[in-house]
């Protein structure tokens, strides 16, 4: 009824072994869950790292970008709004003579609508407004004798180029556009100026 002592023995040496392998996995899992957990994290961080670098990136040439369009607009803008207005420089110092419609007044101040003086050389009409126009002087077939005053000490450089264009620009008139650089430099060389031309004198400037 009772087994041997010999009988037993293989039965606890198997228990043993299957104790100790048990034991040996609790000793060694720990490490080795505790290297996945390393492994996790390493790579965690590596894209976290790349995901950094491309949000940092992003904004950066976005901001870079919209300072420079706004900056240009707002320095066009100002460059727009410093321009004088030629129709309003007109009006406060030809209209008087050369009137609203630019017809003149017959017999007395010349029209500068169709006139061959204002669509002509630029330096020659230039000219007329710094230092005025005297003597006999032909406008669109007649004949007018009086006195234009300069401008010169008045107006600036982009005050005659603005009221000029505009001048050239009206009424049927086809001139090209005067620049203030254009003005400046005929004021520079003419700056011993002194008398108001005359058409006679006008006629030799190139």
């Amino acid at each position: 009824m009772y087994r041997s002592v010999q009988s037993r023995r293989p039965y606890r040496a198997a228990v043993l072994t299957f104790a100790l392998a048990a034991s040996a996995c609790v000793l060694f899992a720990p490490p080795m869950a505790g290297a996945q957990s390393k492994t996790t994290a390493k790579k965690s961080t590596v894209k976290t790292s790349k995901s950094s670098t491309k949000a940092a990136t992003k904004p950066a040439t976005t901001s870079a970008t919209k300072p420079t369009t706004t900056a240009a607009t707002t320095t066009t803008a100002a460059a727009n709004a410093q321009q004088p207005d030629g129709k309003q420089v007109y009006s406060t110092t030809c209209a008087a003579c050369h009137q609203v419609t630019g017809e003149g007044v017959p017999g007395v101040y010349p029209p500068l609508a169709g006139s061959e003086w204002v669509n002509g050389d630029e330096a020659k009409v230039v000219r007329i407004v710094l230092h005025g126009l005297t003597g006999p002087v032909e406008v669109a077939g007649e004949t007018f004798n009086s006195m234009m005053p300069p401008w010169g000490a008045t107006l600036k450089d982009a005050d005659i180029a603005a009221v000029l264009t505009y001048v050239r620009s009206t009424w049927g008139n086809k001139g090209a556009p005067i620049t203030s650089t254009k003005v400046a430099a005929i004021r520079a060389a003419t700056t011993s100026r002194t008398m108001p031309w005359t058409s006679a004198e006008l006629a030799t400037v190139k």
